[in-house]
């Protein structure tokens, strides 16, 4: 099944140029990027996009730390999209996570993981529209 899912670049990733790289994984995968962007987040609009966690203890760190630098923000399209993605991704932790993972060879740890990708096609559709309007997804 065809399906869109959104990635983010994280900072931590960001700063260390892995973009080019992340991008070439995806793309190797047989995923096709429908939109791109490089921007930031304020700490208020990370905090909008983060809500689901606000009741969880690491809340605020995740807030400073997603707008302490440029994100690069996608969508990414093909079969399976979400599953791929996800994979593709590793673990959270990047401290458990293989090598060849993308959060395997950029992450740090749980916090500087280098990615995020949508967890569900709803979560995605959500993500999605919080970052592009119809017309900018391709």
């Amino acid at each position: 099944m065809t399906e869109r899912t959104l990635s983010i670049v994280k900072p931590d990733a960001v700063a260390k140029n892995a973009i080019g790289d992340i991008l070439r994984r995806f793309e190797a995968a047989g995923l096709r990027i429908a939109a791109a962007k490089l921007t930031k987040l304020s700490p208020e609009t990370a905090a909008q996009f983060y809500i689901v966690h606000k009741e969880r203890p690491f809340y605020q760190d995740l807030i400073k730390f997603m707008s302490a630098g440029p994100i690069f923000v996608s969508v990414l399209e093909g079969e399976n999209a979400i599953a791929k993605n996800r994979e593709i991704m590793g673990p959270t932790d990047s401290k458990k996570a293989p090598k060849g993972t993308i959060r395997g060879d950029h992450g740090t740890d749980v916090e500087k993981n280098a990615v995020h990708g949508s967890d569900a096609p709803e979560t995605a559709k959500w993500e999605i529209s919080f970052f592009f309007s119809q017309a900018d997804v391709h």
